[in-house]
């Protein structure tokens, strides 16, 4: 995994956080994880786009394993802390360099799902996934120092990093385990950071949240996933013209209903903003060891806060980020825009509380600037942070608008918030 470095001022978490945590913010916005190469067109029964989506609803599928390819190009900038995207091995136990222990003696690193799994939010991963059940899921991203795993069992929410030796420990309240229903089997439990949460099922079953009238959904030919037959499910938003998303391909496993690809393209350029596919599938029932799990000798063990007891509930849409209000009720699902109040005033200038003439202040300014745009409305002033995908927009009071929307789409909203 990357090197975590100790927490330093808030104005240092701003000025390298905010894109990582815009970039993860995605993942909210749309369902964030789509899909990679297949081969072969199948030649399949023709089946309608209602049809489909029923078979999608109704999937059972309580057991399966295996390989998960995500690729994300949100064009965020290359900031400090980023992934390598590297592969490496299974569910084995620790390797890796210990890199970030050895740099970090001063205090425990920082490996808690909501701190690692944003890493995603950039560049090309290799995840491992197995489910048995929607108490029992474990997903470890593979990279060339070590892995990184997140193991649910029945109430206990692990996560490990075998690079750093450490580990992070939540025990799931009584009931936040979410009631199985059809086509959840191997979500997950009902909290956002789990193992299920980064699925294509999941991310499918959020993205057809976003369909009412404004949406087109059509079927799109076939596909061949990871050795399977799939329709592949076409949505698109209409009448939405400040929404960035040009449309979400879904491909569905032709036989259990499953979706094995998800694809999300954005309005600006060709290529996807995100893509995860299944590159290997077995539904047949995986390992039980592959659930348990105990920290190693000499780990690092944070425990988790009560009120950390669990991860949030899996957000749906805008509206279930952490303290996130819809600004805009009467635009469509897919021009939604969700204020935040992050409790930074000051925002994200001047830039890191940079002295002026102070070399590595202007050094930051020069950051700032090549990231961000300055703006002003009724809402005061702020920067614009852009992406491919999600445009976010924090204050100088310490508010973040954020969506699926153009800048002017943002901007409007935030002055519409402000009146």
């Amino acid at each position: 995994m990357a090197q975590i470095q100790p927490r330093s001022s808030r104005r240092r978490m701003v000025r390298y956080g905010v894109p990582v945590a815009v970039a993860g913010v995605a993942a909210a916005t749309v369902g964030l994880v789509p899909a990679l190469a297949s081969s072969g067109d199948p030649d399949l029964p023709k089946i309608s786009a209602e049809e489909l989506v029923a078979k999608m609803t109704k999937a059972n599928v309580e057991h399966l394993s295996g390989t998960v390819k995500v690729s994300t190009d949100l064009g965020l900038p290359s900031l400090p802390g980023g992934s390598d995207g590297g592969s490496g091995g299974g569910f084995g136990g620790p390797h890796g360099s210990g890199d970030r222990a050895e740099n970090d003696k001063s205090e425990k690193p920082d490996v808690s799902p909501g701190s690692e799994l944003t890493k995603l939010a950039s560049g090309e991963h290799t995840l491992r996934f197995a489910a048995a059940g929607p108490d029992k899921q474990r997903v470890s991203v593979l990279e060339s120092t070590g892995e990184y795993s997140l193991i649910h069992n029945g109430r206990q929410l692990w996560a490990y990093d075998s690079a750093a030796n450490a580990a992070w420990h939540s025990t799931v309240p009584k009931g936040a385990h979410g009631k199985k229903g059809k086509g959840d089997d191997a979500a997950g439990p009902a909290s956002g950071a789990t193992p299920g949460s980064l699925t294509p099922q999941q991310a499918a079953k959020q993205a057809l949240k976003a369909v009412d009238t404004s949406t087109s959904v059509t079927v799109d030919g076939t596909a061949k996933v990871a050795g399977r037959d799939a329709y592949q499910l076409v949505i698109k938003p209409k009448g939405a013209p400040e929404s960035t998303v040009e449309s979400v391909r879904i491909a569905v496993d032709a036989d259990k209903g499953l979706p094995l690809k998800f694809t999300l393209t954005p309005k600006e350029g060709d290529e996807p903003a995100v893509e995860m596919a299944y590159t290997k599938i077995d539904f047949g029932k995986p390992d039980p060891a592959d659930f348990r799990f105990t920290p190693p000798k000499g780990a690092d063990v944070t425990e988790a806060k009560p009120h950390q007891g669990s991860a949030p509930k899996a957000p749906e849409g805008l509206a279930g980020l952490s303290g996130a209000k819809i600004v805009n009720e009467g635009a469509g699902d897919w021009s939604k825009v969700a204020r935040i109040d992050t409790g930074m005033p000051g925002g994200l200038g001047p830039a890191a509380g940079a002295k002026p003439g102070g070399g590595s202040g202007e050094q930051a300014q020069k950051l700032l600037d090549g990231f961000t745009k300055e703006v002003k409305g009724d809402f005061g002033t702020g920067r614009v942070i852009s992406t491919r995908l999600v445009n976010a927009l924090l204050t100088d009071d310490g508010d973040l608008y954020v969506g699926a929307v153009t800048k002017e789409g943002l901007v409007k909203a935030a002055n519409q918030a402000a009146r």
